[in-house]
């Protein structure tokens, strides 16, 4: 851990951070906050906008990571070669179907160049709807979160990483 975290609960100073702290527990849908919750709170606007975009993405398009994945059909060997390799045709091996290697090519490409290729986009606008086609970027930007927390090294040693 890097930065302290906040008291938990935190102090709000204001009835606008109550109110954050307020949503931040309604999402969780819990009394508890978790680590990155309570390194956030150092700025409560950040953690409202955090709680809007990062909510919209985990309750309302994609839920929890690899059952997921399990739901799509893709293999625990699946997932492990998701992990280890950029290789498409190991994709293919592994099981994984055309819809699902689409999204995996437009996500490695989007997380490493941030823009996509004119290829990889075509491919995406060709596979899925077009509310799918938003939702697809926007769930490669939630990568944001990993980069969040291995930057602020929250919850080293709480079993969290």
């Amino acid at each position: 851990m890097r930065l302290p975290y906040t008291p938990n609960p935190p102090p709000a100073s204001t009835s606008a951070e109550s109110q954050i702290i307020s949503e931040t527990l309604a999402r969780r849908g819990t009394s508890v906050l978790l680590p990155l919750d309570l390194t956030l709170l150092h700025s409560p606007p950040i953690t409202s906008g955090w709680n809007a975009f990062l909510g919209a993405i985990r309750a309302k398009t994609w839920t929890q990571h690899a059952p997921l994945a399990f739901a799509a059909s893709v293999t625990l060997q699946g997932l492990k070669v998701i992990r280890d390799s950029d290789d498409e045709s190991e994709w293919e091996k592994a099981g994984l179907n055309e819809r699902q290697r689409a999204v995996l090519a437009f996500a490695s490409e989007n997380t490493r160049n941030v823009g996509v290729s004119e290829g990889a986009f075509e491919r995406i606008r060709g596979l899925f709807r077009d509310r799918e086609v938003v939702e697809i970027p926007a769930v490669v930007a939630y990568n944001c979160v990993s980069r969040l927390l291995v930057a602020l090294d929250v919850g080293r040693g709480m079993g969290l990483r």
